[in-house]
């Protein structure tokens, strides 16, 4: 008799404890999905697509959210944010965070500097025009491409940086290409279409650049560089979510995918 009240206190124990264990799962199940059935439209800049994937797929396994990202360049990304709107914005300078916050489109207190982006030169493997410098941009016969200034960030700090050193005018001629976005810089010397151009540092790491760029640093004097910011706008349909994602992205456990693919976090 003994014997058969242990064994039903026993199974009594068990199975309360499994009950508790599948009950805590489930719990935890619905707090990590949160955001099921939520969705957002994130606004990011071209060049930070790589990064941007990943911090998008963790976020929608963590809460449940759909994040629907459209990339484009910075001018082409505010032009959507003021006609059709966006929940977050993500552009590839300041700049136009600053713009879209002088007509209200930005929450002020949701901008945070996730990291910097740095230009670099960049050539085809082998360095055919052996450029050293922006001043070998100048030369005679070298072909080089740069961001469209008019539609993407890395287009106006492009100018900038040339107008800086004082060799803007020396270096127009030698523009066959304007790109709308970074993305297509890359591919412009990766394939040697070009001799150069200027794109951001962090792009070097991406797989379309092994073993087919050279990278060649601007000097800090000499550079400009810029902070990579996010923000949750006015337009935002979903604030809960988006404000969630805003900080996500720029957080501690972000900033090491961030560093992954060879961007500076701001500390």
């Amino acid at each position: 008799m003994k014997k058969f009240t242990i064994l039903i206190l026993t199974v009594g124990f068990l199975l309360i404890t499994l009950c508790g264990c599948t009950e805590k799962t489930h719990d935890s199940q619905n707090s990590a999905k949160i955001y099921e059935g939520h969705s957002i439209i994130v606004l990011c800049g071209a060049g930070l697509i790589k990064p941007m994937e990943e911090l998008k797929r963790n976020f929608e396994n963590k809460t449940g959210a759909k994040v629907n990202v459209h990339y484009g360049g910075s001018a082409e990304l505010f032009g959507i944010l003021k006609t059709t709107g966006g929940d977050v914005f993500i552009p590839g300078a300041y700049k136009y965070t600053k713009d879209a916050m002088d007509i209200g489109l930005i929450l002020n207190d949701t901008v945070k500097n996730i990291t910097y982006h740095i230009p670099v030169i960049i050539v085809p493997k082998g360095n055919p025009k052996n450029i050293k410098d922006l001043n070998d941009l100048t030369k005679p016969g070298v072909r080089i491409a740069i961001g469209d200034p008019k539609s993407s960030a890395i287009g106006k700090v492009s100018v900038k940086i040339f107008e800086k050193n004082k060799i803007w005018e020396k270096v127009k001629p030698n523009i066959v290409v304007y790109a709308p976005t970074v993305n297509q810089l890359l591919i412009y010397v990766a394939t040697k279409q070009v001799d150069a151009a200027i794109i951001w540092e962090d792009m070097t790491t991406w797989s379309q650049a092994k073993g087919k760029i050279e990278v060649i640093e601007i000097p800090k004097d000499k550079n400009i560089i810029k902070t990579i910011p996010t923000a949750v706008t006015t337009k935002a349909k979903d604030l809960e979510v988006a404000k969630a994602f805003n900080n996500y992205i720029s957080s501690d456990e972000a900033k090491t995918i961030w560093e992954k693919w060879g961007f500076k976090p701001c500390r």
